[in-house]
């Protein structure tokens, strides 16, 4: 749906776009747009089509605390250096999308590189590691391909986690993508040393 502008002689207009027609912005006009709009999590693709998504339901909004939260807990005890981030939280990849993941960590070496220009609204850098949480309204296809762009764009690990079917599938680079059923947790290997992931506690 998109607000047309308004004047004091005329009332605001609605107009709703169909799934078939693609919104296109330019960064400016998405940080803009992303500015005024805080309710929502907006990205934006690399070809620079809009994409909007409405809040989550409750029970997505828990997965994506226990998620968050657990990764806060491991970034406050651990020794390993770094910036740990919430799903309110986008990046500009190096494609030019803007992207925001469930949960996120950059590690320090590569934060401390950046300009503080290149740390503006959104910091240009690929997180070392992602997690994507796959929604009732998700198509997972969707979001397999944002893994691969993840990992196209410099991730060096990461999740894409579906409580439906209660599956995970891990993305490493140059490696396949490996498919766990029902996994009691998940490690963050040699990029998160230590970080163990219990999915008991996610799923409930």
């Amino acid at each position: 749906m998109v607000q047309t502008p308004t004047s004091p002689e005329k009332p605001t207009l609605l107009i709703e776009l169909p799934s078939s027609i693609g919104l296109h912005v330019t960064p400016e006009q998405f940080t803009a747009l992303s500015a005024v709009n805080r309710d929502l999590k907006l990205e934006r693709t690399a070809q620079g089509e809009l994409i909007v998504n409405p809040p989550t339901g409750w029970e997505t909004g828990a997965y994506n605390w226990s998620i968050s939260g657990e990764l806060y807990f491991w970034w406050r005890n651990s020794s390993e250096p770094g910036k740990a981030f919430d799903s309110s939280t986008g990046f500009i990849l190096p494609n030019g999308a803007t992207r925001s993941p469930d949960a996120s960590w950059v590690s320090q070496e590569r934060w401390d590189v950046l300009t503080t220009e290149q740390k503006g609204t959104f910091a240009n850098i690929c997180p070392d590691f992602v997690v994507e949480l796959r929604s009732s309204s998700d198509r997972v296809e969707s979001l397999q391909a944002k893994m691969g762009e993840y990992l196209e764009n410099g991730a060096r690990l990461g999740w894409l986690l579906d409580p439906q079917q209660r599956q995970v599938e891990i993305y490493r680079p140059g490696l396949g993508v490996e498919v766990l059923d029902n996994p009691e947790s998940l490690s963050g290997e040699e990029v998160l040393p230590g970080f163990i992931l219990s999915l008991r506690r996610v799923w409930g």
